[in-house]
């Protein structure tokens, strides 16, 4: 089965859009892994818009599953991971001030800066994953700096899909049995929904880890927060 680890970053930005502490970040995140998602994922960014620095290090004893912390290893970044050592660190390559992530990395133009951070990651027990373009090409890269596993930026696909076009999962399939050959593990995330998941799971081989935070959460206002995660789980299977 592939895991779902949710997103909670949107819980953060209604926190932050009143001030005080509603809703409950540690709860919520609780109660996800209580209604049995396997994974937490948190992003904080710089300007600590949703997610807060001090919010990675609160949910640490709260996160008994799979513990995820995205971001671009910037120097605050790469402390904050060492200091918080999550399951798993995935490297995105996020422009300060992006108002969500847009692109994956260049693993073959940035292959030596992040070799070096995936090794002091490594060095930490703290599992890597790199967010990547369905690009065959930035998935041998990927493989060439020591990660564990890719993250497949999945915007495009989700757009194609939601016009119709269900061709669009080829370079996704591509991208994943090239990752299956070079025995890199896979991971996906972006603009994954309910209407979608269940097609990408079903074409996409040894898919290991689903992140979902936008739609899920969005979906969650009108299903149900512990209705979405069980449907989510059903699809997953």
């Amino acid at each position: 089965m592939t895991k779902l680890s949710v997103n909670i970053n949107k819980i953060a930005t209604l926190r932050n859009s009143r001030g005080g502490n509603t809703p409950n970040l540690l709860q919520v995140a609780k109660d996800i892994q209580q209604f049995g998602a396997q994974g937490i994922t948190i992003h904080p960014r710089p300007d600590e818009r949703h997610i807060r620095y001090q919010d990675a290090r609160d949910l640490k004893p709260i996160v008994y599953t799979e513990y995820n912390i995205e971001g671009n290893p910037q120097h605050n970044f790469i402390e904050l991971v060492l200091e918080c050592k999550p399951t798993q660190v995935t490297l995105v390559p996020d422009a300060i001030g992006a108002l969500t992530s847009n692109a994956g990395w260049d693993t073959i133009k940035h292959k030596d800066y992040l070799t070096e951070v995936i090794q002091e990651f490594n060095r930490n027990g703290i599992r890597t994953a790199i967010f990547v373009d369905a690009d065959e090409k930035m998935v041998e890269g990927a493989k060439a700096t020591g990660a564990d596993r890719i993250e497949l930026y999945t915007e495009s696909f989700a757009h194609q899909y939601g016009l119709g076009n269900k061709a669009g999962i080829g370079p996704f399939v591509k991208a994943a049995l090239k990752a299956n050959e070079l025995n890199i593990g896979i991971n996906a995330g972006h603009d994954l929904s309910l209407d979608n998941i269940k097609f990408f799971k079903e074409n996409i081989p040894n898919l290991l880890e689903v992140s979902i935070g936008h739609a899920l959460i969005s979906e969650s206002l009108y299903l149900g927060l512990d209705n979405v995660v069980n449907m989510y789980l059903q699809k997953l299977k």
